[in-house]
């Protein structure tokens, strides 16, 4: 007979311990992961509206879409707004670090180890922060250009953030911090 309490002390596989000790470098890892979130998003706004115009002018078709309605519209303001990210780095670095910090940061403390977690976490609050931003903006446009610039803001933003849990683990590294025997006697 197994009661509650014996199976809710059962450990998943990517966890190391139950209660882990005081984990070192999160603040670190959260500041160079914001602001690698920021300039990230910045850098592949850029290249993916770099990109954009080129396909459009070897199709013929025209520039800028500012101000009309559509999906492609749409994707073009969700570039641009990605690509101007940098310029609000005030208010976006804060942002990031409290989304990362209540998210990815946590899971350090959780015991968790394994690197896809990080990615995965990662990956989704990036493309609900810039997503989310890009969709707001996107709905002067109409419901058409909303939708392409939530999918181009999620997908900037998904890269990003699996970026960001990527380097937070790799900052931190749970899996040597928590799995180390401490030696010292004083």
């Amino acid at each position: 007979m197994t009661s509650d309490a014996e199976s809710s002390n059962e450990l998943p596989a990517y966890a190391t311990s139950p209660r882990p000790k005081r984990v070192k470098r999160i603040r670190l890892a959260l500041l160079v992961s914001s602001f690698a979130a920021c300039v990230s998003v910045t850098l592949m706004g850029y290249v993916f509206l770099g990109l954009m115009e080129l396909a459009f002018g070897i199709l013929g078709w025209g520039g800028l879409a500012v101000g009309q309605t559509g999906f492609l519209s749409g994707v073009q303001t969700g570039l641009q707004l990605a690509a101007l990210n940098f310029f609000l780095f005030f208010i976006t670095v804060p942002a990031a670090a409290l989304a990362l910090g209540l998210s990815i940061g946590r899971l350090p403390h959780r015991g968790i180890t394994a690197l896809m977690p990080y990615l995965r976490w990662g990956a989704v609050w990036g493309a609900i922060l810039v997503g989310g931003t890009t969709f707001v903006f996107g709905w002067f446009g109409g419901a058409a250009a909303a939708a392409g610039a939530l999918v181009s803001g999620g997908a900037i933003g998904g890269a990003a953030g699996a970026f960001c849990g990527f380097l937070l683990h790799r900052i931190v590294a749970p899996a040597k911090q928590l799995t180390e025997v401490d030696l010292s006697v004083f």
